[in-house]
């Protein structure tokens, strides 16, 4: 099978957002052929460089979303007019959509008028050579202002004032720079039989031109819903500049979730929110995301917290909480400082070990927060008021003594701990669940949902919960070993790299399985022989050699000519 890989901001480049899981799931399946098209996003991660690719990734296209240079292409008065009419509908569209935020769903009306402009604007780019310089042209802003003062428009487009505009033009050519691409030939994206897109958002408009140029089936995953991330943003814009914009990725997502085949959501919790942004139910197949467990076997197998012998158990140090993760004000560090001065007041030996980076410049505002409270909770043991030298809490970074990979700062810990007000799939649970240990977290994301029974869970922003919680699994070291054994075999069962990948080759079968043969095999005729291509062909083996194999009589027959009534 030969796969086009959709992603944007991630693999292959070193260092993308999922990366990670977009190059185990490629090595995973190396009996299948890929082909990468990546959208890069900025300068500094196309100097960092590509992974290092595996041979069953046959080619790699890529193109930046982050700037588009001048292709030259100037359109003539029939091509302007067709991209006056095209990108008119499609400001319509956005102009007439249901207000985000409200029970009403994008109308038929207005999603069938969003995605025949979107496929009208395709079809020119690819007749006419590209759309760069129109969709950065006064006409694109004028046909945007006709639309948003047209009646029937929502009251908060015919409030968008000139700058305004200009703020939603510039973010649609940059948005809809994938139209001005050449992947959308027969040679290219039409010869795949699967588009796999990594994500919701821009990355899957190749996706979807695919499937309308050449019927190419479409699957898209989403460990993270984009709509809600849309609806989060730009707090500061104007309200006609976010309802526009809200509404652009609004249909955008209508028409993702309409035209996929499949949609693969990475947990219970981003299922819940593509239902809520209209996706169909039975459409919906979750794959948890797959991990690599070999790191943490050592710590998981060899010496699990909790079954210590007793002279091990006599001469071991003082109990230590272990917090890992990027510092940031939503992982709520400041209720996990006061959780663990009520910890210390309970179990005065206990340590606090906080291991991660800051999160950009607030990050580091915030870490610096953090340092300076945990001096005045903890004043007797500090050498001074901003000082943590004797601090029973540490800060440090993965890499540093004591605190080499991950796995080495779990085997040193007791309890994990996760303290977060905002949370999406937590991958630091799941490895401290590999490493057999017990956990506290705060039920936020889809924490509940990775846990299932096998470490405690308590309220958001509440330190005396987080507290009477630590402080119950350090004084039960049985009820910690059993909570441990029970995590590493849920996640061994449920978030390891091989039910990943198993679970997206059965998925990418059934698609293929349940798409209408493309590319039919005709005879010296001219005419169609059904089952001349078995799907097996696809799939390197000792049936594609040049041994004959025996079939029945039936199928090496000349089958009828196969025609079409015409009315």
């Amino acid at each position: 099978m030969r796969i086009g890989l959709l992603t944007e901001g991630g693999y292959p480049y070193v260092g993308g957002e999922g990366g990670v899981w977009c190059d185990r799931l490629v090595r995973g399946l190396d009996r299948h052929e890929f082909d990468v098209y990546a959208f890069s996003t900025g300068q500094a991660q196309e100097d960092a460089g590509w992974l290092p690719l595996p041979p069953q990734v046959a080619r790699v296209r890529t193109a930046p979303l982050w700037t588009a240079e001048e292709d030259g292409v100037v359109h003539g008065r029939r091509a302007r007019r067709r991209f006056t009419e095209h990108y008119g509908e499609l400001a319509a569209a956005l102009c007439h959509a249901a207000e985000p935020g409200t029970a009403e769903k994008p109308g038929t009306a207005e999603a069938d008028r969003f995605t025949n402009a979107l496929h009208g604007l395709a079809e020119l780019a690819r007749d006419e050579g590209g759309l760069v310089a129109a969709l950065r042209s006064e006409q694109a802003v004028r046909a945007l202002e006709r639309a948003c003062r047209a009646p029937g428009a929502r009251r908060t487009a015919r409030e968008a004032r000139v700058p305004d505009l200009l703020t939603v033009a510039d973010h649609l050519e940059r948005a809809l720079r994938p139209l001005s691409l050449d992947w959308y030939e027969e040679d290219g994206l039409g010869a795949v039989d699967l588009c796999h897109a990594a994500s919701g958002g821009i990355a899957v408009l190749p996706g979807l031109l695919a499937r309308h140029f050449f019927g190419v089936p479409l699957l898209v995953t989403e460990y993270g819903v984009r709509l809600r991330t849309h609806y989060l943003t730009r707090p500061d814009a104007s309200p006609a500049v976010r309802s526009l914009l809200a509404a652009f990725h609004g249909l955008l997502t209508a028409e993702t979730y309409r035209a996929a085949s499949y949609l693969v959501p990475g947990n219970a919790h981003a299922r819940r929110w593509q239902e809520r942004c209209g996706a169909d139910r039975a459409k919906l197949r979750t794959i948890h995301p797959g991990l690599d467990a070999t790191p943490f076997t050592r710590v998981g197998e060899d010496r699990p917290e909790g079954r210590e012998t007793g002279a091990e158990r006599e001469h071991a140090g003082p109990h230590t909480l272990v917090w890992i993760g990027r510092v940031e004000p939503a992982k709520d560090l400041v209720s996990l400082l006061h959780a663990f001065a009520e910890v210390r007041a309970a179990e005065p030996g206990t340590r606090l070990r906080i291991v991660g980076r800051p999160s950009g410049p607030e990050g580091e505002a915030y870490l610096g927060h953090c340092r300076a409270l945990a001096a005045q909770l903890f004043p007797d043991e500090a050498d001074g008021p901003h000082a943590v030298g004797r601090n029973p809490v540490t800060f440090e970074e993965l890499g540093g003594p004591g605190a080499e990979t991950t796995a080495d700062v779990h085997a040193g810990g007791t309890v994990t701990v996760l303290s977060s007000v905002v949370e999406g799939f937590p991958v630091g649970l799941i490895e401290a669940m590999f490493c057999g240990r017990a956990t506290v977290s705060t039920d936020v994301g889809a924490v509940v949902e990775v846990i299932g029974g096998t470490g405690l869970v308590v309220p958001p922003r509440n330190p005396r919960a987080l507290a009477e919680a630590c402080v119950s699994l350090l004084r039960d070291p049985e009820r910690r070993a059993r909570l441990g054994a029970a995590a590493r075999a849920r996640a061994l069962e449920l978030f390891s790299v091989e039910q990943n990948v198993a679970a997206f080759h059965a998925l990418y079968l059934e698609t293929v399985a349940r798409t209408p043969v493309r590319r039919p095999v005709l005879d010296g005729a001219g005419d169609p022989q059904p089952f001349a291509a078995p799907a097996e062909a696809h799939v390197p083996g000792h049936w594609t050699g040049p041994t004959p194999r025996a079939v029945p009589t039936w199928a090496v027959e000349t089958p009828e000519p196969v025609t079409e009534t015409v009315r």
